[in-house]
């Protein structure tokens, strides 16, 4: 070797991304190293603020060098997070975002929109740039689980600005009409209103889009998976048979429509509805379990009233569960990425 430096990074090289079983070097994740005295600086860079695994890598990293490069007796990592690009978004949609992920469900009743309010909030907690369309267009829940009720965004330059709640930027037909009043629209028109929500609001950078769709298989999710990019479908079930049965359904939908499935989420578990079906699915079907978020009242109130348990009650059984679902999400989305573009991700910016 040339010098420590270059010995540093060689030894960094045999630590593998436990997810992508890459090493971080190659992964372009190691940045900046420099050499002082005995202490080797270096930043890591995830690819997702919400990343589970800073001391697994602090681990490897310590286990890799110390005591194998001589003169280095510490490490100093500093970290950071870059969410990869998606290359089927890249310069096919105006709106600048890094990865667009759709929340399904087969059947109604199953919590996709305390689901889909809950990982958005957990993710700007975490740090993301996160965006929220309510894309169930005629039956709109979102304004009134992120607590926004039915405000109205103002228009600058010809775009409305989306709605904030808990750092997360959030559009729905429901900011556009009257609460009293139904929306009635045809297939056209609800693919109409969907692409409205992306392209004529200003949202800013984006890391992760989650769209928040209407139960089944109908207009609103072909016309999303059909016109937009997405990176991923997320299925969310209640551990019921029959809920397991239509969500079979979402899933068997996403595939003929060549999207991916990030995986299936078991809401409400407990003595109630149960528990493992959402598990039986996933396991039956081949995909990810992303995990299991258990039958609370308090994430009952915490839609009712706007205030999203994961906020509100992180230390709940609810709110811990909804944060380790949102960095499996997060991680799981990011693999999708990364494998499909066969690249070095954290180069390509979007």
């Amino acid at each position: 070797m040339s010098n420590i430096s270059d010995q540093v990074m060689a030894a960094l090289s045999t630590v593998i991304e436990p997810e992508l079983h890459r090493d971080i070097v190659s992964l372009n994740m190691v940045r900046d190293l420099t050499i002082d005295g005995g202490t080797a600086k270096f930043t890591i860079v995830l690819t997702t603020p919400a990343c589970p695994l800073k001391n697994v890598f602090l681990e490897r990293c310590n286990a890799a060098v110390i005591g194998r490069v001589p003169g280095i007796q510490q490490l100093n990592i500093n970290w950071d997070a870059q969410v990869p690009t998606d290359r089927k978004i890249h310069g096919r949609l105006d709106v600048p975002m890094r990865c667009l992920l759709a929340v399904s469900s087969g059947k109604g009743g199953v919590g996709k929109s305390t689901v889909s309010t809950n990982v958005a909030a957990a993710l700007a907690e975490a740090g993301a740039r996160v965006g929220l369309i309510d894309g169930d267009i005629l039956n709109p829940n979102i304004p009134q689980m992120t607590g926004l009720g039915h405000g109205r965004p103002k228009v600058v330059d010809g775009k409305m600005l989306p709605m904030e709640a808990y750092g997360v930027k959030v559009m729905s037909t429901g900011f556009l009409s009257s609460p009293d009043k139904p929306m009635i629209l045809r297939g056209p028109m609800l693919h109409s209103a969907i692409r409205q929500l992306f392209m004529d609001v200003n949202w800013g950078q984006l890391d992760y889009m989650i769209v928040d769709l209407p139960p089944g298989t109908g207009d609103a999710p072909l016309s999303l998976a059909q016109s937009f990019p997405l990176t991923g479908a997320i299925i969310v079930t209640q551990p019921q048979e029959v809920a397991v049965a239509d969500a079979l359904r979402s899933i068997a939908m996403f595939e003929t429509l060549n999207v991916p499935i990030v995986g299936v989420v078991e809401n409400m578990a407990g003595d109630f509805f149960g528990t493992g079906g959402g598990e039986r699915l996933a396991q039956d079907r081949g995909v990810p379990f992303l995990g299991r978020v258990p039958l609370e009242a308090e994430v009952r109130k915490g839609g009712d009233y706007g205030r999203p348990v994961v906020i509100t009650q992180p230390e709940s059984e609810a709110g811990r569960a909804f944060f380790s679902l949102a960095q499996t999400v997060a991680a799981r989305a990011s693999m999708l990425m990364l494998q499909s573009a066969d690249v070095i991700p954290l180069n390509v910016i979007g």
